[in-house]
């Protein structure tokens, strides 16, 4: 209760949450959801990007959520999870797959994330997530900011190639 994302806590001061919020878990079933979505991510881009880059993707996933939770979701009481954070993860990765891999298999991807969002957002969680309580406009907002910090990263990358090496 101390470490999730609690709006009236946050704008009270407790700032810390706008981090720990995303690492803690409902229960041993929602961080094994999560682990499972690590893994998957980590089988699908296993050298996309340096470890530094991984570490900014987390960053601007973070941000972006809790920028779209503190300015655009009002009700939203509490939080916790880390499934936002696992979408700016994946929008990251299907950028790099737009670069490294082949167009067919990175547009299929990207319309299997698109299509997931889009989902989300007009009919909610998908059937699978079972009794999980799951807040989609997290995975909405951390597709954003994984996806311009992949972005900017394939940027960087492709104008400073010695220095910023995403692959």
């Amino acid at each position: 209760m101390l470490l999730r994302y609690d709006r009236v806590a946050i704008l009270a001061g407790e700032y810390w949450r706008l981090l720990t919020g995303h690492l803690v878990h409902g229960s041993l079933r929602h961080a094994a959801v999560n682990l499972a979505g690590l893994a998957v991510i980590a089988a699908l881009f296993p050298r996309h990007y340096t470890v530094r880059a991984w570490i900014a993707i987390g960053i601007a996933s973070v941000i972006a959520i809790d920028i779209g939770f503190v300015g655009y979701e009002p009700r939203l009481e509490w939080y916790v999870g880390l499934s936002g954070v696992l979408h700016g993860a994946l929008a990251a990765g299907v950028i790099a797959w737009w670069r490294t891999e082949s167009k067919p298999l990175a547009l299929a991807l990207t319309a299997v994330v698109v299509g997931k969002l889009a989902w989300e957002q007009w009919s909610g969680a998908l059937p699978f997530a079972g009794n999980l309580p799951v807040i989609v406009d997290a995975h909405l907002y951390g597709a954003i900011g994984g996806t311009v910090a992949g972005g900017l990263l394939q940027g960087m990358a492709q104008r400073w190639p010695r220095i910023v090496r995403p692959l």
